[in-house]
């Protein structure tokens, strides 16, 4: 007998085919055959197994849907490497480097998610931990008052060394990567360090700004995501697109909880020591984000600044109302960090509408291993 849980999963699942057979141009008989396989499936109480181009396709809606991304526009170019026979840490760890070298592509970044086994009755299959694969160590603040790294990461770089790794003690250490197969023990893997391309951050005008040594990894492979396809949770599933330049400069490097930067900026363009009046974090942000944009440029990496992110979502809003699709939307995360009011998706109302599929957040995977 199935669970009485499985039953909102199995419509889940038929609404999910229906929509293929709307978007793919599937006839009647396709759908009939593939909603019936979905249905004995969970009828049987066992997770059904979608096709590639269904797995595809989820993948690419579960992007269009979600609301906190700005870069909607691409999300029939996203590519899905269909890794469900993996869920050893050893081949996921192995497997997790070709996904980085795809989507790096020589800083021509690719849209990727690689998709690993899924969850089944018994539970997750597998779990990376970590939030990102590419990130920098958070060691607390030292004796002198500066704060080694990123504070972000700083509960995730315990459990690191708690399990034996050591960083080298710089401010930008890459981490190791934690995964866990069900019922195991977790396992730690050395940091990527040959394949991850990063950045070091000029100013076209400062010259100064390079003795800051300041950097930042080319891609933003989020891992611990739960992708929502049709009443399946793939509990690990690594998506990238590309960086939005203020998701650097204004947050991870500008934000005074993590890198907290412009008060160096600032000191170096002899803004400091006057009354606040002088707008001397604003010149600094700017300074920082110029800084990042044009690094990025001049090393061949993808990245788009948040005017043009801004107006190529509207340009997705206006595709998705001609389609006659809702635009979920979470106005917190659209608005860029800097100049927000300057760019058009201030000025709109957004709505999250909880459509499926989906990348949705999860609880942390070593909070439930505790």
């Amino acid at each position: 007998m199935p669970s009485p849980q499985s039953c909102p999963k199995k419509q889940e699942a038929l609404d999910f085919l229906a929509l293929c057979h709307n978007e793919l141009g599937w006839d009647q008989a396709k759908l009939s055959i593939r909603q019936t396989a979905a249905r004995d499936a969970f009828d049987d109480n066992q997770p059904w197994q979608p096709s590639f181009e269904e797995l595809e396709h989820g993948a690419r809606v579960a992007w269009r849907n979600n609301a906190r991304c700005i870069g909607r526009l691409f999300w029939s170019s996203l590519e899905i490497r269909d890794k469900r026979n993996l869920r050893e840490p050893e081949a996921v760890a192995a497997d997790l480097i070709e996904h980085i070298r795809h989507a790096t592509n020589g800083g021509k970044i690719k849209p990727l998610v690689s998709i690993y086994a899924p969850e089944d009755q018994h539970g997750p299959s597998l779990r990376i931990w970590n939030h990102q694969l590419f990130g920098y160590a958070g060691y607390g603040k030292q004796a002198n008052g500066h704060y080694l790294g990123d504070p972000k990461n700083e509960k995730f770089t315990e459990i690191a060394q708690k399990m034996g790794w050591q960083g080298k003690g710089t401010d930008f250490d890459l981490l190791p990567w934690i995964i866990q197969k069900r019922g195991e023990r977790a396992q730690i893997f050395n940091p990527p360090e040959n394949d991850c391309l990063k950045v070091a951050l000029r100013h076209p005008s400062f010259e100064w700004f390079a003795d800051l040594g300041l950097e930042w990894y080319a891609v933003p492979i989020l891992s611990d995501m739960n992708l929502r396809i049709g009443g399946l949770n793939f509990r690990a599933a690594p998506f990238n697109g590309w960086y939005m330049g203020t998701e650097i400069g204004s947050r991870d490097l500008g934000d005074e909880g993590r890198y907290n930067k412009l008060p160096v900026i600032a000191d170096k363009m002899n803004l400091l020591g006057k009354k606040t009046e002088t707008l001397w974090k604003d010149r600094a942000l700017v300074e920082l984000n110029e800084a990042v944009l044009h690094s990025y440029s001049e090393d061949g990496v993808r990245i788009v600044d948040h005017h043009r992110a801004s107006s190529e979502f509207m340009r997705f809003v206006k595709k998705e109302q001609s389609e006659k699709r809702l635009v979920s939307g979470d106005w917190s995360w659209l608005v860029p960090p800097m100049s927000g009011s300057a760019t058009e998706v201030f000025h709109r109302g957004w709505k999250d509408h909880k459509s499926l599929p989906d990348y949705q957040i999860q609880r942390k995977a070593w909070e439930l291993a505790d």
